[in-house]
């Protein structure tokens, strides 16, 4: 069998030092989570009426791109997939041909926000009408606001038209609720559904220098911490950028991409043009265990690793072309409290260099926000904010003599390999519990006849084991029986959960009913598997053996050889208390008794099993 159908991996944690936190080890344990909710909210963009006074403003504060995006069709099972690839503890995802991670440069490319200027932080809010009244002119109704957040809804209904004839001061107001909107929907949107932080507003003030803001670094942020909370075990939903994280996938891996749309008028800047619009190719209708096992086989031919080295520069602005250096730069991405360290070193391939074993990756303090209001973030984040001024300075290069077959064995040791079981957890337990039965029968029948004390221990403790595990699995009421047909129709329960979230609690409760008696109706099957209704002394290993006779089951021995003889089942019996009637007290005292030496000495026994249990 293969080792990793067994260890997904870190055989090495020094790097993924969070793996018992992160969502792949509950999903190995047989915990599903489905579909994540994925929270963007492009859909009602464009039912704002911007004038051209509005749409120059746009522009100057460095959103003329971003304005033009359009609803991209989220395929939440492929952002679920991708999420539980992602590592929070090196910003990238692991895959199985190695590191890679959504940079600065895919940032420029596909969503066209800059990429270079000045940290996205400022004074933090806990209550909206004061900064509303003072840069919006008015005040949301209680209902439309919560802590420092107010709900899109507000924003959309109060400033989507503006007047042609408003004075300047009043369209500067209606442009800053739109650009609240429009982050709060796209880049900064929010697990709340709805709502969007007024602490962004400040920075909408002046225009022009709104525009000096890198936007875009400030967007990459906010993904990179939404990726990293969505990839702990305890998360069921995402924000952020949706739509660049989809679209990346798109132009760097071959799993789930749509027909490309060939109308020249998608093939202009910013490159998310390319996917626009719903898609109703090979990626309708496939759930997130389709992706799961597609990216856990992931081939080096599905990977593009540079899809942009063939687009011409005279496509890109000038402000975005001058800084695409920028996505080789070991930085610190900030967006207020959200502080994530961009580390292209980890993934050179995607801009045409070797790729060496990277550095270790410092480990930062991942600081929340609070609840203190008017505070200016500024203050205290003076290490982070000092590494973006250095970006430039960080530009990662590397040799031309790598060898990156030494990556690649290192990164094996490290990485998580599989996300998915090869086998079912099911089929191991079935798996488990024959050998089990294997290992209890040989032991019961093992002529104990010329053996010495010490042996005969040891087949003492190897029958005890064996019976002890095989009642323990029926106390539990495991299920050891699941046929094939079973186990796809529970399994087509799990992931309907994905479809069937939405449709109310009602259908939940019957889903659990129904998934209950499933369960209960295999219990009595699965405990007949396991009767062994014959207390034995076990004393003294060579003494004869008692006859014991009931309904389940005949067993005679002598002083040299055990036998099972099956008499006729009574399916009406309940199984487990036949098991319990086992008198186990002599094993206990026996094997207490037993030099500790005994197993060190006898390892052959150990070695040989097949199914790893110890004895």
């Amino acid at each position: 069998m293969d080792f990793y159908a067994t260890n997904p991996g870190p055989i090495d944690d020094s790097v993924l030092y969070d793996q018992e936190k992160h969502v792949s080890s509950a999903i190995w344990e047989g915990q599903e989570r489905g579909a994540l909710r994925c929270h963007e909210h492009t859909s009602k963009l464009d039912q704002w009426a911007l004038t051209s006074k509005q749409i120059e403003l746009v522009k100057r504060a460095g959103f003329g791109y971003l304005r033009l995006i359009p609803a991209i069709s989220l395929d939440n099972p492929l952002i679920s997939a991708l999420v539980e690839r992602w590592r929070r503890e090196t910003n990238t995802f692991h895959f199985t041909v190695g590191e890679m991670s959504i940079t600065l440069e895919d940032v420029g490319y596909l969503l066209g926000l800059p990429i270079d200027g000045e940290p996205v932080i400022g004074v933090t809010y806990t209550t909206c009408d004061a900064v509303c009244m003072k840069f919006l002119g008015r005040i949301p109704d209680s209902g439309s606001t919560s802590g420092g957040m107010v709900k899109l809804s507000w924003l959309k209904e109060t400033f989507s038209r503006c007047p042609f004839d408003a004075p300047i001061e009043e369209i500067e107001r209606h442009t800053r609720a739109y650009l609240l909107y429009l982050v709060g929907s796209t880049v900064f949107s929010t697990t709340t559904g709805n709502k969007v932080p007024v602490m962004y507003l400040p920075l909408f003030e002046n225009f022009d220098w709104a525009g000096r803001y890198a936007w875009g670094a400030a967007a990459l942020s906010f993904l990179y911490r939404a990726l990293g909370n969505a990839s702990l075990r305890s998360q069921s939903t995402i924000s952020g950028s949706l739509t660049l994280l989809q679209c990346w996938s798109y132009f760097r891996l071959n799993i789930g991409r749509p027909r490309l749309n060939h109308d020249p008028i998608h093939d202009r800047f910013p490159f998310v043009f390319r996917w626009k619009g719903k898609h109703t190719g090979p990626s309708t209708n496939r759930d997130v265990t389709f992706y799961r096992k597609a990216l856990d086989s992931l081939k080096p031919s599905e990977v593009e690793w540079c899809p942009y080295r063939n687009i011409s520069d005279a496509l890109l602005p000038e402000d975005i072309r001058d800084n695409l250096i920028l996505g080789r730069s070991n930085t610190m991405l900030i967006c207020f409290d959200k502080a994530e360290r961009h580390l292209p070193d980890r993934c050179l391939r995607q801009f045409g260099l070797r790729q060496p074993i990277p550095l270790v990756v410092q480990q930062w303090e991942r600081k929340s926000r609070g609840v203190d209001g008017g505070v200016d973030l500024s203050g205290k984040m003076e290490t982070e904010l000092s590494e973006w001024s250095d970006r430039h300075l960080r530009v990662v290069d590397v040799d031309d003599d790598v060898e990156e077959s030494q990556y690649l064995h290192w990164f094996l040791k490290i990485t998580r390999k599989l996300v998915g079981r090869p086998v079912p957890i099911s089929s191991e337990f079935q798996r488990m519990n024959a050998a089990l039965r294997d290992i209890a029968n040989v032991a019961d029948m093992l002529s104990t006849h010329g053996m010495d004390d010490q042996q005969m221990h040891a087949v003492t403790r190897i029958r005890f084991l064996a019976h002890e595990c095989l009642r323990d699995q029926i106390g539990s009421m495991m299920i050891a029986d699941v046929t094939d047909s079973d186990l796809n129709e529970v399994e087509k329960k799990i992931r309907g959960k994905e479809r069937i979230r939405r449709k109310g609690m009602g259908v939940k409760r019957r889903r659990k009913d129904d998934m209950g008696s499933h369960f209960q109706n295999h219990s009595v099957s699965s405990q007949q598997q396991f009767c062994i209704a014959t207390p034995i002394d076990m004393l003294d290993p060579t003494a004869s053996m008692c006859h014991v006779e009931n309904d389940d089951m005949d067993m005679c021995a002598d002083d040299s050889q055990l036998c099972y003889m099956p008499g006729k089942l009574d399916e009406s019996t309940q199984l487990s208390d036949a098991a319990n009637d086992i008198d186990d007290s002599s094993f206990c005292r026996t094997v207490e008794e037993m030099d500790h030496n005994l197993l060190s000495e006898n390892g052959d026994i150990g070695q040989q099993n097949d199914y790893s249990v110890l004895v």
